[in-house]
């Protein structure tokens, strides 16, 4: 059982938020005092990176502790394995109440067919046996990974999860994003508004003069957004924990679908931010040639080619960039208002002085680099790059900013570290308490970001795969069934303009970091399972 001397846990997660639009990581703009005050008591870590710059991969990784290509989910439309431990089977084991209030994206959420499916049997070949066509036999318990399908919580469904949920007791689902979350909040809306449909989507949408794409005015109230079902919930939550009296302590997550596109930010936060106000990044009026992957999206939308409805990365116009800008800030600030109430919760019934508060991201936004939208296999830094920040217990955090070169892939070990729990063997990463503690970077000066796509890119049929090295000076990314790469110095040129890969002058420097990216790709091979005797 858990000691009553163990930290109770506050872990705040948004979706494809960037670490660049939050106050305390220098946006010029945006208000986030809440989130801004836990950074100042806080660590603040500011060359943190995500294992796969898409949800389901970055999702599972967080949870487990392991890279895509280990856990299996390479891409989104991969649910998470029920036999993958996760560190929230281990807090749950050693007595901890484990809940999730919103998004969670560990599995599949809808039932479109894939893009690419096995390929065909070739001519004179006979097809393998239904149950050995796949390198690993299938876990036939098949209705455990339906749980986020919208299909069950339609209007009127009494659907129960199948608990614990990867280690979580207690789950309010949110699927989905903008004002089409599904999951549970689904049956709320409807509950305090019947008809609710017709509140949604941008057939319903409010009068607005915005034209970018995935931009509506949402005729849903603030009350009844998404974010504020993930408040109501959250202080729900933490009210019944202090009632019960419970001795055991919590680690709750709070997951946001926001300000993951389409940009819907309800009543005042529509309009809370101008977009005449935001401001271009520099690499958007750059002179300098793009590489191929970039070439490739401008192409798209020179031809009117290019897909600008769905998840895929495109091409954007201007003021379509400064609409999207504007609304994400809009978004964060909602959230922001809401980790506010939730942490005067914590004050007011007695717990905050016994809870660590962390915060993070999924992944980023191109959001206007290099003139392209959204998300996909091209590792501008405004994709990879997230918040990380941790505050411990009241005295017990050095606070400050960290530059230690760290990632989603060291949430796992660091929060079972800080609860005094032993990992289980395969877990990778590394704990990051040293570094809460003001210790200088302790890791290996270099991270790993795998990324695979089930979409096609680059004229090339999916899936596109590219990996990224990210160390303290570079990033160098290489395309697979490409013979052109990226390689940037991130010194002086921060906004990776400038690509180095034909250059004379760094052929040296590409060939160490494609040896260092070679070196830790080993280091992350899966060390599970042990051997059971020595042949």
């Amino acid at each position: 059982m858990a000691s009553a001397k163990q930290p109770n846990f506050l872990f705040i997660i948004t979706d494809q938020h960037r670490a660049d639009y939050l106050g305390c990581y220098g946006h010029p703009i945006v208000k986030t005092p809440n989130i801004d005050a836990i950074a100042a008591r806080g660590t603040r870590f500011e060359r943190f990176y995500v294992a796969s710059a898409v949800c389901q991969p970055n999702r599972s990784t967080l949870v487990t502790g392991r890279m895509p290509s280990v856990h299996g989910v390479r891409h989104n439309g991969i649910s998470l394995d029920r036999r993958s431990v996760t560190f929230l089977d281990i807090l749950h084991a050693q007595g901890y109440e484990t809940a999730l209030v919103g998004k969670s994206h560990l599995q599949n959420m809808g039932s479109l067919n894939p893009y690419f499916e096995r390929p065909e049997t070739p001519d004179g070949l006979t097809p393998a046996p239904e149950h050995l066509r796949d390198a690993v036999g299938p876990d036939h318990i098949r209705d455990f990974y339906t749980q986020e399908t919208d299909e069950n919580y339609k209007v009127g469904s009494d659907y129960k999860m199948d608990m614990p949920f990867y280690g979580f007791d207690h789950v309010n689902l949110c699927t989905g994003h903008g004002d089409k979350v599904g999951g549970h909040y689904t049956l709320w809306l409807e509950e305090r508004h019947p008809g609710s449909e017709n509140l949604r989507g941008p057939d319903n949408a409010l009068p607005h003069n915005y034209t970018g794409p995935q931009t509506w005015r949402t005729a849903v109230p603030e009350e009844s957004y998404p974010t504020s079902y993930i408040t109501e919930n959250s202080l729900d939550y933490l009210q019944k924990y202090k009632d019960s009296g419970a001795e055991n302590p919590f680690f709750m997550m709070m997951s946001y679908p926001d300000p993951h596109h389409p940009f819907t930010p309800p009543g005042k936060y529509w309009d809370m931010y101008d977009p005449d106000d935001m401001e271009l990044p520099d690499s958007w009026r750059t002179n300098v040639a793009p590489p191929n992957s970039v070439q490739w999206a401008w192409d798209k939308r020179e031809d009117g080619s290019q897909v600008t409805q769905g998840q895929n990365l495109f091409a954007a116009e201007e003021a379509h960039v400064r609409e999207a800008m504007a609304l994400t800030c809009g978004m964060i600030t909602m959230v922001d208002d809401s980790v506010g109430m939730v942490m005067n919760k914590l004050k007011e019934l007695g717990l905050a002085n016994d809870t660590i508060v962390v915060f993070t991201s999924d992944h980023g936004d191109l959001l206007g680099d290099h003139q392209l939208m959204l998300k996909g296999p091209i590792h501008y830094h405004g994709l990879i790059r997230v918040p990380f920040i941790w505050a411990d217990v009241d005295g017990t955090t050095n606070g400050g900013a960290s530059d230690a070169m760290s990632g989603t892939l060291d949430i796992a070990q660091t929060i079972l570290d800080r609860a005094g729990y032993e990992p289980y063997y395969g877990i990778q990463g590394r704990s990051l308490m040293p570094e809460v503690g003001g210790a200088p970077d302790q890791g290996p000066g270099a991270v790993l970001i795998e990324q695979e796509d089930q979409r096609g890119y680059f004229d090339q049929p999916p899936p596109a795969r590219c990996h990224t090295l990210v160390t303290e000076q570079y990033r160098l990314t290489l395309y697979h069934g490409n013979d052109w790469g990226e390689l940037y110095d991130l010194i002086d040129d921060p906004d990776e303009i400038i690509n180095l890969w034909d250059d004379p002058a760094h052929k040296e420097t590409r060939s160490e970091m494609l040896e260092t990216l070679a070196r830790r790709q080993m280091a992350l091979i899966d060390l599970h399972p042990l051997p059971a005797a020595t042949a």
